[in-house]
This record gives structure tokens, sequence and C-alpha cells, in this order.
């Protein structure tokens, strides 16, 4: 047997604790100690899309929501919390705590003008609350919305330094992006990678499979680990625009608007009087008056758009309801397996309600964004069956009206740091930590949710991530408040900016200037003071009476804006730019048969502001080939190529008006071509040729831009959002079943002027969040 002493350095061995001989009964057997398990409670935290203030029973609607009134008594309701305007630099800050700038999000994750407040990349210091709490033994769950990636970083070989599973989440199921078609999404990414679906389930509607997936993480979690604690944040897609609902959840609703967006808000004041979210002798805002924002009397619609508008809100109430319902499923989880008193529950919005839909609303979501520069007889709603609304077959949203009802009492909207745009519900329940029943008055924000939850379940924070000491958060612990064990909040000051709109609130002042572009310079804020203690809705503007105090609060903003790295302010126009690297997104690209769904930036690129080839190589049309060449798009906005009873099918789609042409599809045909060519002026001309022999053609179409196509580009197939319904239901996804090749883009050259893409860029990207 060999007995010699082991070499000086065997390899391998660093770091174990026990004894190493030649075999096991000579050494010693060690395991790395496992962490020491802590009784913790779970966290979930529900965050919903564009929900204004008022949306809920707790907070005076007449909308049926059980479950939130149910988690309202069992805790505790904020009537002063705030958020930023907008969602990517709300959620950044919500996950962080971190105010958005600082965490990188000055706006929302459509852009890229190469400052390090807009870097819309969470940065190696930003450690989220899932990183705090899996260091702390909890399992994470995301599941829903993130938009916390640049939309350019969601393609396959992309970074993902941002993706929630690198931000300390285990598992992820939802949309990275702001927003997408409750019936058919564009697209579904599961923990790192799209989920490679071709057509969703009958039935299927994402608020459904957000809550399914949920209940699917927590129950195998507890078949696995009778005890592990775990965080759940859960995102909802809702509440923002398309707004589209089951047909049995808007049935539930007919009927509950008809007495208009005036009524509704006095009766919902009138409730968060009795409820005290309230001081006594508060005043409701009257209804916007300023231009681009002003929303008329009820009583001045015609009958017609009165039925109209109030269908809008019916779709909307029903939504609603769906995340009421949700969040019902989860509580009953939770009782099921005896966990829901030791549940930290927190419900939230990430910003307030929305003006996007206009003064009369939209059937037709995707070209409502598209506001100037356009030609004069540009559809913002194409006029589309009133029975329709709500439905898959139409992307719509609400007058601006109904966005203020949502805003009650508050002025203005989404976007802006006037009350409307940043104050939201916040619900906190902890049946066996915190008081049950309370309203509590006091300003909280967004980033105090981070310490304050760590506080709750004693976990630390993390004192490095990646290598880097983690930056320490701007919000504060609000135990104290919400146990009662102190009057007022400790969040005693804020700074808030969004495009150019500024806010900075201190000690119940709060000091306010909006930036309307063309007005006045981005620089140049006009300063408006209010005293929030007894005038929540910002009414009377105190700035000439009390100078000082805004020389002293806008010294304060320059402050914060600095250390907050806000600096530049930036123009929707600014917002625009993007890196140079993007460029390479608009060079031809081959795709072969059987290729998932080309991502949706990706996919837009091709054919933005441009005229553009689409080369489709076939084998030869054999007699009875059939199916779609291409695809892009879906129900919102898009085109698509197919052979059909033989004949070579064009169908353009915009806003959901669609158009065709066809022609004899040629025996033998080996090169189909659709040569789409731009106009200044927003408008293409679409033609079909085969083997170089024109087929057919549609002139003077609108040009998909802004944030149409939505779904990306499918071969051979109309994938995810049918193109055209119509086609849809007739003949599934309608696969090709000749000897398709290859589809080549081949973009052209940009023939819309600088200005007006800028303009409508920037409008999308605003808009996408």
């Amino acid at each position: 047997m060999p007995t010699d002493p082991p070499p000086p350095a065997p390899r391998g061995y660093a770091g174990f604790g026990g004894t190493v001989g030649r075999t096991a009964a000579t050494s010693t057997r060690w395991w790395p100690p496992e962490p020491e398990r802590v009784r913790r409670p779970n966290v979930v935290v529900v965050v919903v899309d564009d929900m204004g203030y008022s949306d809920i029973g707790p907070y005076g609607s007449e909308i049926p929501t059980p479950h939130l009134d149910r988690l309202a008594e069992a805790g505790l309701t904020l009537a002063e919390h705030h958020t930023a305007p907008l969602c990517s630099p709300a959620r950044a800050a919500l996950l962080t705590g971190l105010n958005p700038h600082r965490a990188g999000y000055g706006w929302v994750a459509n852009a890229d003008p190469g400052f390090p407040g807009v870097r819309l990349e969470l940065g190696d210091d930003a450690a989220t609350l899932a990183e705090h709490l899996r260091a702390g033994g909890y399992a994470t769950f995301a599941v829903g919305k993130w938009h916390l990636v640049r939309d350019a970083d969601l393609a396959p070989g992309r970074p993902r330094g941002s993706w929630p599973t690198r931000r300390g989440f285990d598992r992820y199921h939802g949309s990275l992006e702001g927003l997408n078609s409750f019936f058919h999404p564009n697209q579904v990414t599961v923990d790192e990678h799209a989920l490679d679906v071709d057509e969703y389930p009958p039935g299927y509607y994402v608020t459904d499979d957000l809550t399914e997936r949920s209940l699917a993480m927590i129950s195998e979690l507890r078949a696995h680990d009778a005890d592990k604690p775990f965080l759940l944040y859960l995102a909802h897609v809702a509440m923002h625009g398309p707004l589209q609902v089951p047909a049995v959840d808007l049935a539930a609703q007919e009927g509950r608007y008809a007495a208009g967006w005036d009524a509704v808000r006095e009766a919902r004041f009138a409730r968060q009087l009795d409820r005290g979210l309230f001081p006594a002798g508060t005043r409701q805002a009257p209804r916007n008056p300023e231009p681009g924002y002003d929303v008329p009397p009820w009583e001045s619609l015609s009958p017609d758009e009165r039925r109209r508008y109030a269908r809008y809100m019916e779709v909307y109430a029903a939504m609603v309801s769906t995340v009421d319902a949700s969040l019902g499923r989860v509580t009953a989880l939770l009782d099921e397996l005896g966990e829901l008193e030791d549940t930290i529950i927190v419900f939230t919005s990430d910003n307030g309600g929305t003006a996007e839909g206009g003064p009369e609303g939209t059937r037709s979501y995707l070209t409502r964004f598209v506001h100037h520069p356009v030609p004069g007889d540009w559809e913002p709603d194409v006029d589309h069956d009133e029975s329709l609304i709500g439905s898959e077959e139409l992307g719509v949203h609400y007058p601006r009206g109904w966005g203020q009802v949502s805003n009650t009492p508050f002025r203005f909207y989404k976007g802006q740091t006037y009350a409307g745009g940043v104050r939201v519900p916040l619900l906190v329940s902890w049946p066996r930590g915190l008081p049950a029943g309370g309203v509590l008055r006091d300003y909280t924000y967004v980033t105090d949710l981070v310490p304050t939850l760590l506080a709750l379940t004693g976990v630390p924070r993390l004192a490095e991530r990646a290598g880097t000491p983690t930056a320490e958060p701007d919000g504060v612990d609000l135990g104290g408040f919400l146990r009662g064990e102190v009057i007022a909040s400790p969040h005693r000051e804020q700074y808030s900016e969004m495009g150019g709109h500024r806010g900075f609130y201190r000690d119940g002042w709060k000091l306010l200037a909006r930036h309307e572009p063309g007005e006045r310079g981005i620089d140049d804020p006009a300063w408006a003071l209010y005293d929030v203690r007894t005038d929540p809705a910002e009414l009377v503007d105190l700035a000439a009476a009390h100078p000082q105090r805004v020389a002293e609060l806008a010294a304060a903003w320059e402050r914060a804006a600095w250390e907050n790295t806000v600096f530049p302010l930036l123009d929707r126009g600014d917002l625009a730019v993007r890196r140079p690297g993007e460029a390479r997104l608009t060079e031809p690209v081959r795709i072969l048969p059987g290729t998932p769904v080309l991502e949706r930036y990706r996919s837009a690129q091709l054919v933005a502001f441009r005229s553009f080839d689409v080369e489709v190589a076939l084998g030869g049309l054999a007699p009875g080939d059939e199916g779609v060449l291409v695809a892009h798009g879906d129900a919102f906005g898009g085109y698509l190529l197919a052979v059909e009873d033989g004949r070579l099918v064009v169908l353009h789609n915009a806003g959901g008006r669609v158009s065709t042409a066809d022609g004899p599809a040629p025996a033998g045909a080996r090169a189909v071509v659709l040569s789409v060519t731009a106009s200044p002026d927003l408008r293409w001309h679409l033609a079909v040729s085969a083997d170089g022999a024109p087929v057919a053609a549609l002139p003077d179409r609108w040009a998909l831009t802004g944030m149409a196509p939505w779904t990306g580009v499918s071969v051979g197939r109309d994938a995810r959002g049918p193109v055209s319904l119509e086609l849809r239901r007739r003949r599934g996804i309608f696969r090709f079943t000749g000897d398709l090749r290859s589809v080549t883009y081949r973009p052209g050259a940009r023939v819309v002027p600088d200005e007006v893409v800028r303009a409508v860029t920037a409008e999308a990207a605003s808009r996408a969040d």
C-alpha cells in the first residue's frame, strides 16, 4: 500500500473543514454550515399599473373590491403616499429604495439619451429588495410587468444585467416591457428566455395568467419546503392600456357609469371624506381646464358620446375587479396554507391615472399616440363598432375625463408632478405585526418600502453586491409610523422631476412647476406653492404670498437635483436620441422558418420611418400551397403576406382598419417580394411582386409607426397577436404548407424628417410605459 505523504499543496482541498486521509476511514467528514433558519414573515408586494388614487374601495371607489376592502380592514390605509410620475422610475425606486434618477431611471426604459440619470439600467450598487431578502433566507419570485430593461436589450444575446433573475429573483414570469395585449401578449419571458409560443390557449387573459403563475410558485415552494419565507412581487400589467377584459367581467359593470364623470367624482370624494382620507374642509379640484388636459362637463356631451365614454369606464372598472379577484386568490392560498396572518401584503400603484386616451378616448390605441406632427386626416380614434370596446379586437383607452375621476380629488395626471400624477393608494397589512383598520395621514414615498420591509422582516441590508458597496437607500423606515409609535412620518422632504416637470415637498409645503414644451424653457420653471396640509388638491397658489419660502424650496430642489443625478434636464425631444450602436438594428436580416418570433424592438427598427423590402425565398410555389409567408404586428396594427385559395394576399392593419389586395399566386414562383415605399408624411405604399412581376398593391396606407407594429416578425405563420383576427378565426395561425426557405428584410434609408422622427419617437416612448 502507498504510504508516501501527500505533496505540499494538493489541489481542491482549500476551505475544507474536515481532515483528508487516503481513505474515508482515515478522514473526517465536513459540510459547510447551513444558514440558521429564522422565522420571518412572507412578503407579497402587489403593484398595479396606472391606477389612480380613488379607484379601489378603501379610497372611495364605487367599483366593488371586496378583497382590497378586507385587506384595508386587516391593515393600514396610507392616505398620503407618493410615487414617481411614470412607470420605470417608480418601479426602480420601489425595488431599490433609491430615488429614481439615482437608480438610473429618470425616464421609462424606452429611451437611451446617454446621461447618468437616464441610463435605464440598474447599477452594480443598486441592490433590490429581492437581493436583500434572498440573502436573508427568502425564496424570491417576480411575476408580471418588469420594465427595468432597456427595449434594445430585450433580444437574445443582449446584456441581462437588469433582468429580474439577475436582480435577486429566483424565478420570473411576465412581460419585460411596459404594456401588452391582455389576450395576445407580444412576448412573455420566463426566467431568462422568451416563451416560444405561437398561439395562446382559448380563454387566455394576462391577469389570470399572472395570478396562476404566482399561485404555482408559492405552492411549489411549499411542496418542497414547509417554512422557508418568500417574497412575491406581483406586478400587474393592468391597468395600463390597451384596456381589455373578458366579456363576463365587463357585463357585471354595465350601466354603472351612465351618470358620467362629474357625478362619479363627487360621489368618490364624499366617500373619501367619510373615510377620513382628508381633513375636514378639503376642497376637490375642479375639472382640469388647461389646454391639452381639459375635461368638458359631462352634460355638454352628446348622447352618443356619453354612451361610448361610459362604456370605456365600464371596461376599466371590470379590469379593477379582475385585479381585486387576483388578490383574493393569492390571499385564499395563503389562508389555506395557514400563513395569511404572518404575511406582509403591500398593495400600491406605480403612478396616477392617465390622460393618454385624449379628450374622446380611443378605439385604436397605437394611432392615438402619434399625436404630432401627422397629416390632418390621421385617425387617432378609428371608428369601430362600440360593442367591441374592451374585447380582443380593439386597443382602447378611456377619455381623460375618467383619468381625472381616477385621480379624485386631485389635478392633472400620470407623467406630471402634481398630485394627480404621484398620489396613489398604499395598503399595508400584516395581522401578526401591525395594527388593523387605521388610516394614516402623513407624507410617505415609494422609496420607503425597501427600508420599511427590511426592518419589518428583520433582514439586514446588503452591504455589497457584485463586488461593489451598495448605495444607501433614500427612503426611510416607516415601521414606527405604521405601528403608531410616532404620529408623523419620518419622510420630511422629497424632490421630483419628470420631463421638465418639477416638485419639491418639505414639511407640508409643496413647490411645483409644470413644463409644457413651447411655453417656456425647460430650465425656467414657473413655480407654484401649495400648503398641502390644508389644500391637498393643490388649488391655491401661495407663491406670491410666500416668496421667501419659494426661494428656499427652489434652492432645496436644486441641491437635491444635483445630489440625485437629475441634471441635465431633458425635453421629450432629447429623450428620442439613441446610442449610435443601435444603427446595426437596421441592417438586413435573414430569418429562417421555425425561428421564434423576432423581438418587438428589433422588428420595429427594420420598418420605422423608412422604406423596406421583404424578400420571401421559396422552393417554388406548388398548387395547393397556402399559409402566411410573413407577418408583423397584431390587431392593433401590422401587415402580412399570405397565400390563400390560389391568391397572393397582402394585408395592412392600421389601428384595426384592415385593407387587403390580392392577385394570382404564380405556380413555380421562387421569389415573392413585399416592397413598402414610405413617404415623409407618414404613409406607406405596399406592392407585391412574384419573380419580378407585379401581383397586388395597397397604395396610400398609413405608416405603422410609434409603437406599431407591437408584436414582432414571424415567418411561415401569423403568431401571437393576429394581424387579422378574421383570418385567425378562419385559419388559426395559418402555417405555410409549401417550401419556404427564408424571409429577408432589407431596410432602406429613413425618409421621414428628423424632427418628425424625434417627436413621434419621444411620444411613443412616454406612452410605452
